[in-house]
């Protein structure tokens, strides 16, 4: 499956390039953070591939963060995350850069057929170098990252000073304000 997601992601930059003039792309590469989530299937499996997905002409992961396991938050009762998030540099905009985040779900045969229901892949943009965007499709940073653990926490591991711009306030001191629970515990530093 690894291939043909990474086949079919060049195949989507190229179609992006030739349905938008410039590619979707803009001159200067910018650093945006993904979230990764998965709690169907082979969870680890998914995020790897989604991972190498999620390299192509206008698309680099830079960073990944360590992989952690977490409890479900909201939604009907469901089997525990595999979480992690990984930086990349980009020449891709933002709704572009969801577009491809969107194609890679599908080819892991994501659905959509509940909110905050079990999948086998969610890829979040959270943030998109320091910009601030409301979309009725995207929300930039991502609207309540600050509030959970198993974002904040693999999003630390790799920018913990970085400042969340809703706030003005460093994400390593978000960190430490969460509860507890729902719990959020590391598995492994490399995956």
């Amino acid at each position: 499956m690894a291939a043909t997601l990474a086949e079919t992601a060049s195949a989507g930059q190229m179609k992006m390039a030739e349905s938008s003039g410039r590619g979707g792309q803009l001159a200067a590469w910018v650093t945006a953070y993904i979230g990764l989530g998965s709690n169907l299937g082979d969870r680890l499996a998914f995020l790897r591939q989604a991972r190498f997905a999620l390299t192509g002409q206008a698309l680099r992961v830079t960073a990944s963060s360590a992989l952690y396991a977490s409890e479900p938050v909201g939604g009907p009762v469901q089997d525990d995350y595999y979480n992690a998030v990984v930086a990349v540099t980009t020449r891709l905009s933002p709704l572009d850069l969801l577009a491809h985040c969107q194609s890679v779900e599908m080819l892991a045969g994501r659905e959509r057929q509940q909110r905050w229901g079990a999948r086998t892949l969610d890829l979040d943009l959270l943030l998109y170098a320091d910009l601030e965007l409301a979309l009725p499709q995207l929300e930039v940073p991502h609207p309540r990252m600050h509030q959970r653990r198993f974002v904040l926490q693999p999003l630390c591991d790799l920018a913990p000073q970085l400042i969340y711009p809703r706030l003005g306030r460093a994400l390593s001191e978000l960190l430490v304000e969460l509860p507890d629970t729902p719990w959020v515990r590391r598995l492994q530093s490399q995956w």
